[in-house]
């Protein structure tokens, strides 16, 4: 029995099961070797390795701008129209299914960032195991900084369907690598230490642990309510964690009762447009940009006033180091010092170096070594 026969029958056995407190133990069990078959398929167990070109059979898209932006939807709903709203692309627009039959990129320059956005081919039901152009798809999103799921204001229960193809192939929308650490050893078998109240047993970690080779370890759970998914996350190892913007398409063709209707069955959380009618797209831009957690940073060349016209995007968190990168390379080798204006010293003028953490408007000079 090959591999994708042996995962079907897991499958099976999973369907046919009544799920309550007798048998989370075993479905925990069975979803963790589904995980396994799913990772050895793709050539990434025991040692092996594939490129991730063959492995996923994605498109080749090179990464440009200060973040990549996916848009990730079903056929037709509106995906192309809002790039060239977005953007100064020309991406094909049509009324039937599957007009775009490529990824088309182009650029959104907002608050002084450049934007890649990537306008990708519709998915549909199952692309995740490789129906339509599914697997290409999806893979592209992997790399990307943010996702923006499109739905079509008439189909809505869509944002189930688009998250779980998305989780299929290893990209949790959302979510946040769970707080577990977990240290292999030599002898001595499996010891579990719960930090925190967690909603998966003892037995139930250890042998979901054993289903991945792992006979002598040290797993620490600092995630609170943790779950059997989630520790199978962190042992299939090639999960992505991506922020989402979910855009509900085409609100001009319906009345407000309809909008009320979907924020009852899907919440708050969805930006209404209208693509066509160019109807707010600014929100959009600006969810963007806000979502990729940007940050300005101005430059000051010595002995000269700081750019205030043109500022460094630059994510949060970042460094001197990272601002250094971004301008020059070899700038990190060349760097004597930095001089910094903002919120993020003490006062004007402070002489930082390259682990200094900057925040949005900090002014920065550099010095480099004479």
């Amino acid at each position: 029995m090959g591999i994708p026969e042996k995962i079907k029958a897991i499958q099976d056995e999973i369907h046919k099961t009544q799920i309550n407190k007798a048998t989370e133990h075993h479905i925990g069990l069975l979803k963790a070797k589904i995980a396994r078959l799913k990772k050895e398929m793709e050539g990434d167990i025991h040692g092996k390795t594939v490129s991730s070109k063959s492995r996923s059979g994605g498109y080749n898209v090179r990464k440009a701008g200060d973040g990549t932006v996916v848009l990730i939807g079903l056929p037709s709903v509106g995906k192309s129209t809002l790039l060239n709203r977005l953007t100064n692309a020309n991406s094909k627009v049509g009324s039937y299914k599957f007009t775009t039959l490529t990824v088309v990129p182009g650029m959104m320059e907002y608050m002084g960032a450049r934007i890649q956005i990537l306008d990708m081919p519709g998915i549909i039901e199952g692309a995740a195991s490789g129906r339509g152009l599914g697997k290409r798809v999806l893979s592209v999103a992997r790399s990307a900084d943010l996702v923006l799921l499109i739905l079509d204001v008439f189909q809505p229960q869509h944002i189930d369907l688009l998250k779980r193809e998305l989780s299929e192939i290893g990209i949790k929308v959302d979510q946040k690598p769970p707080d577990i650490l977990i240290e292999k050893t030599d002898t001595g078998g499996i010891s579990v230490n719960l930090q925190v109240k967690s909603r998966l047993s003892e037995s139930l970690a250890k042998d979901i642990l054993r289903v991945y080779g792992v006979h002598n370890c040290r797993l620490t759970v600092r995630e609170p309510e943790l779950t059997d998914d989630q520790l199978i996350d962190m042992l299939a190892g090639n999960r992505v964690y991506v922020p989402s913007i979910v855009v509900m398409n085409k609100i001009d063709l319906v009345d407000n009762t309809l909008l009320m209707q979907i924020r009852s069955r899907i919440g708050n959380n969805f930006i209404p447009i209208s693509a066509d009618g160019n109807q707010n797209i600014e929100s959009v831009r600006d969810a963007i940009f806000q979502k990729l957690d940007f940050i300005r940073i101005f430059l000051k060349p010595k002995g000269q006033d700081a750019d205030l016209d043109e500022p460094l995007v630059v994510r949060s968190e970042c460094t001197v180091s990272d601002v250094c990168t971004k301008i020059r390379r070899s700038l990190t080798t060349d760097f004597k010092y930095a001089q910094v204006w903002g919120n993020s010293v003490k006062f004007g003028a402070q002489k930082v170096g390259l682990d200094h953490r900057l925040v949005d408007g900090d002014i920065v000079s550099i010095t480099k070594k004479s």
